[in-house]
């Protein structure tokens, strides 16, 4: 169903001010029915009196017409179960009063910003005998502004099989409200249950961390992608993933962002204990290749400048000595040779 915009003037202001100024006429002539009526000149009072009554019912009707859009607003608008149009732009407009205003997700509340009460939300809740009935008048206008959209963490395995807790946040809106309406039930809960799949789907593709032999492209080639490492090319994948989802349902993902991203509890201890471990690996590794090189140096100084004389013996203990002095954890306690070198 393509959307339709109606190109109805914002002719609300001079339908208020006629049907007003035709009360006015409809009260006087009302007076006037009476008075002749009690003249007995029933042959131009009763025809007033009709008049009046039948005008100031009609006026209910007329009145029941108007509608009041703000900026970045929209209504759907339906005659007798055919979708006639779409009512945009700011303005005060009349239209036909039989029309009904359409939108089937106006009552639905997400975590996200444009949900929150602005006022034209009332609800009355009433306590029974263990019942509570809530009546809540929701206005139907649909936003057309951005909107964004905060999911709930999600539990999900990563290509490896770790669990990791990941959220999103989703900018998002409608641009074709006829979609929005009609071609799914509820739209918002439609762009929740997406964002869920669309997220499991793409979290699957990826380990938490930099792993070997993993592809997250699909080309059958190793890459380096990862969750902590790719947040960018993550988001951008997710964002695709929802858009192909929801086009049938009229809305537009602006942009997707990760919010949160982390291990799962149950083994977030022995994962933080494996990235230790790596770390001081690495650490090690660096110091062992600084004392080593700091050893060659030591002993080509010592050979160029002929200072003394080492045979294989005793260079052994001294690169032993010089890798305990550079390597170890704490300081070194020198034990001072006050002899012979041999």
């Amino acid at each position: 169903m393509e959307e339709k915009i109606l190109q109805t003037k914002k002719n609300g202001m001079a339908v208020l001010l006629l049907t007003l100024v035709g009360y006015v006429a409809a009260i006087a002539a009302f007076v006037l029915a009476v008075f002749q009526m009690e003249l007995e000149n029933y042959i131009l009072g009763v025809p007033l009196l009709i008049v009046s009554i039948v005008y100031v019912v009609a006026g209910i009707f007329v009145l029941c017409g108007l509608r009041v859009l703000k900026p970045q607003e929209a209504l759907v608008l339906t005659l007798f179960g055919d979708y006639i149009g779409t009512l945009k732009g700011q303005g005060f407009y009349w239209v036909n009063p039989f029309c009904t205003a359409v939108n089937p997700a106006a009552g639905t509340r997400l975590s996200q910003s444009g949900d929150v009460n602005n006022g034209e939300n009332t609800q009355f809740k009433a306590g029974g005998s263990g019942s509570t009935q809530t009546a809540e008048l929701t206005s139907k206008k649909i936003s057309l502004k951005m909107m964004t959209l905060n999911n709930s963490r999600q539990k999900i395995n990563d290509c490896l099989g770790n669990p990791v807790e990941i959220g999103i946040a989703v900018i998002w809106r409608v641009t074709d409200t006829a979609k929005a309406v009609f071609h799914v039930d509820n739209y918002k809960e439609y762009l929740s249950l997406q964002c869920d799949s669309a997220l499991r789907n793409v979290v699957r593709v990826y380990p938490y961390d930099v792993s070997p032999n993993v592809d997250t492209t699909g080309d059958g080639v190793a890459d380096e992608g990862s969750l902590r490492g790719s947040s960018e090319v993550v988001a951008k994948r997710i964002q695709n993933e929802i858009q192909k989802n929801v086009t049938e349902a009229g809305i537009e993902i602006i942009e997707a962002r990760i919010t949160y991203l982390a291990y799962a509890p149950e083994i977030a201890a022995v994962m933080l204990q494996r990235q230790q471990a790596s770390a001081i690996i690495d650490a090690r590794k660096m110091i062992v290749d600084g004392a080593v090189g700091m050893v060659e140096m030591a002993l080509e100084r010592l050979n160029e400048n002929k200072v003394v004389e080492l045979d294989d013996e005793r260079k052994a203990a001294m690169v032993s000595n010089l890798l305990v002095v550079l390597c170890g954890n704490r300081d070194a306690q020198p034990i001072v040779n006050s002899g012979s070198l041999y």
